[in-house]
Parts: structure tokens; sequence; C-alpha cells
């Protein structure tokens, strides 16, 4: 099934590229190449529906209809929402790593329970400036 849409959406690709590109613009005959306009409506004279108008309509409607099947077909096969990252760790699920406890007051706990002190670097007191002579 997805093949047959994906050969019809291809196909139907084809064809409204060479629809578009066959129609002539709006203003297309020898008064349009000097500005002129067959009437006095904003967007020029609307005639008739012409066969390749159409026909632009009809394989932009089919388009839009293949694609939303190929979207729908290329979800519904998909077991969840995978990633690159499950996709390189082979789907192998890990435990965070334990990290110590926050240091509570002065001392610090280490992972056995023991309480450590901490001590706060200390520098030497400067020595007194010399008065000049």
């Amino acid at each position: 099934m997805l093949i047959l849409i994906t050969i019809v959406h291809v196909i139907v690709c084809i064809f409204l590229i060479i629809v578009v590109l066959l129609q002539s613009g709006k203003a297309a005959d020898l008064a349009g190449a000097f500005g002129g306009m067959g009437s006095q409506t904003a967007f020029g004279p609307r005639g008739s529906a012409t066969l390749l108008s159409k026909a632009t309509t009809a394989s932009a409607i089919v388009f839009m209809i293949t694609s939303l099947s190929l979207s729908i077909l290329a979800t519904r096969g998909s077991s969840g929402a995978k990633t690159v990252l499950d996709n390189a760790s082979g789907g192998a699920q890990t435990a965070p790593a334990k990290t110590p406890a926050p240091a509570k007051g002065p001392n610090m706990q280490l992972p056995g329970g023991k309480p450590v002190p901490l001590q706060m670097p200390t520098r030497p007191a400067p020595a007194p400036a010399q008065p000049k002579k």
C-alpha cells in the first residue's frame, strides 16, 4: 500500500509541475505587456476556468491527499518516539549516577556516613609595610 501511494504521489508531483509551468499568467497578451488590463477590476479580468486550471486544482487535491496518507502510514508503523540517543545506546536503560549529599553546615557527610570537617584555605597575614626614611 505504501509503495502504491508513493508511486501515485511522485506521478502527481511531476504532473502538477508540468501543468503549472504550462499555464500562462494573467494579462499575458500584448496589452498586458504595456500595463493595460482588460477591465477595471482589481485583479484583472476573470475568465472561465480552462482545462489547465481544472487539472491544476485536481492534481493539487490529489497531491495533498497522498501527502497526508504517506505521513499517516509512516507514523503508524513506528513504535513510540525513538530518538537518536535511543538508537545509539541500543535502547539500554541505565540508572542515573548517585551523587553525594550536599554539605550541611561546617561538616560534609561522606558516603560512609562519617562527617568530615571542612577547612577554609587561609592566607598568611601580610607583612607590615616598612616606613620610608
